[in-house]
């Protein structure tokens, strides 16, 4: 283990260590250049190397984030439990649904005192309408409540309609919620917009799951093609088969063969993906504050999105985007053909929505605000 022990410390529990290079190194970092020791204590796959070149110290903690044994879970809790009473922090970071309530309670066992979780968004349980889903939700609504019962722990969340179901639940006090709108993002590392004539290519960047909307996705995208309309559509991520909501393999490689749907899989270069889309389209079922909508604003690109917690935070309807009502295949299919019919239209909206990120979203407001809660419990830094 690295740097000066005599450092505030702040460890992450993450469930994977892809998920924390893609929506928490930038906080890491800026924590690190603020005087704070790093750990990250996640499953490690491929990226170990590239959050240690980063400053950050890895504890590998094996586990699968889906799956409801409870033997498996309490297995997991106690691991997290000796690992931080190994690490003594300062101050422990969870991020997503199973770090929070599994690392809560480690950390409560532990001694640990500050507590920040973070929730992303409310996840399967809370956006699915599966039965399985319906079942577990006021199971895991309980251990929210035992989660968030800390006296100095708090609780980061990114939009309006979270924050007022959980208040409101009585899951935490108001007083503890600290809203940060994402992990914010950088307009300068993308290029300026440009008005392109091309045909239109549309892409849908997430993890294929149904509660992102890709089947609707995927029957807007068959609509379209069957009424002639000259356009591309590509699915962008890969199905996680740790997820109950994940669509198969077999069901997406059957789209590409009837030729409405392209499928480009995992990708680590989403700045050029994304730059080279005309089109982003998320007609996800909830969300935190997405990611891949707020990097379609920065890149300047008109968006189709629904209008659920999350994703209306970011599109303002008829001004960077057009809102489509959830599970809609029809209204989805509409917004699209709108926005590929006018060339225009898209430009004008991408640049609405590149305003909105360089003022609204910066990820340098996100990393100051996350920093500020940091300070808020250790205030000697």
């Amino acid at each position: 283990m690295n740097g000066d022990t005599a450092k505030p410390h702040i460890v992450f529990l993450v469930t994977e260590d892809w998920y924390f290079v893609s929506h928490r190194l930038s906080i890491a970092k800026a924590a690190l250049a603020a005087g704070f020791r790093v750990t990250v204590v996640t499953r490690v796959s491929d990226c170990e190397r590239v959050i240690r070149e980063a400053g950050v110290d890895v504890c590998h903690l094996p586990g699968q984030r889906g799956g409801l044994n409870p033997f498996q879970q309490l297995a997991y809790c106690l691991k997290v439990h000796r690992l931080y009473r190994r690490l003594r922090p300062d101050i422990v970071h969870h991020v997503a649904m199973k770090p929070v309530i599994y690392g809560s309670i480690a950390a409560r066992l532990a001694g640990v005192r500050n507590v920040v979780n973070a929730l992303g968004g409310l996840g399967f349980v809370f956006t699915s309408s599966a039965p399985k889903a319906r079942l577990l939700r006021p199971f895991v609504h309980g251990l929210l409540r035992i989660a968030m019962a800390g006296a100095r722990t708090l609780l980061i969340l990114q939009n309006r309609d979270d924050r007022q179901m959980l208040v409101e639940g009585r899951v935490i006090d108001e007083q503890r919620v600290r809203m940060i709108r994402g992990v914010g993002v950088d307009v300068g590392r993308y290029p300026e917009p440009t008005l392109r004539t091309d045909q239109c290519l549309v892409i849908l960047p997430a993890r294929l799951l149904r509660d992102k909307g890709v089947v609707e996705f995927a029957m807007a995208a068959r609509q379209l093609k069957a009424d002639g309309v000259v356009a591309r559509f590509a699915l962008v991520g890969a199905p996680d088969e740790q997820n109950p909501a994940s669509l198969t393999s077999q069901e997406v490689d059957g789209w590409v063969r009837e030729g409405f749907i392209e499928a480009w899989g995992w990708r680590d270069d989403m700045q050029q993906v994304v730059a080279q889309a005309d089109l982003v389209c998320l007609p996800s079922y909830r969300e935190g504050l997405p990611k891949a909508l707020l990097e379609a604003c920065a890149a300047g690109k008109a968006i189709v999105t629904t209008d659920t917690p999350g994703c209306r935070e970011v599109v303002e309807h008829g001004e960077n985007g057009l809102l489509v009502p959830v599970r809609d295949v029809d209204a989805l299919a509409a917004a699209l053909r709108t926005l590929i019919a006018d060339p225009a239209l898209r430009h004008c909206y991408g640049l609405n929505g590149r305003r909105l990120a360089q003022t609204q979203f910066s990820e340098h407001a996100a990393l100051a605000a996350s920093l500020a809660v940091y300070r808020e419990l250790v205030p000697s830094r």
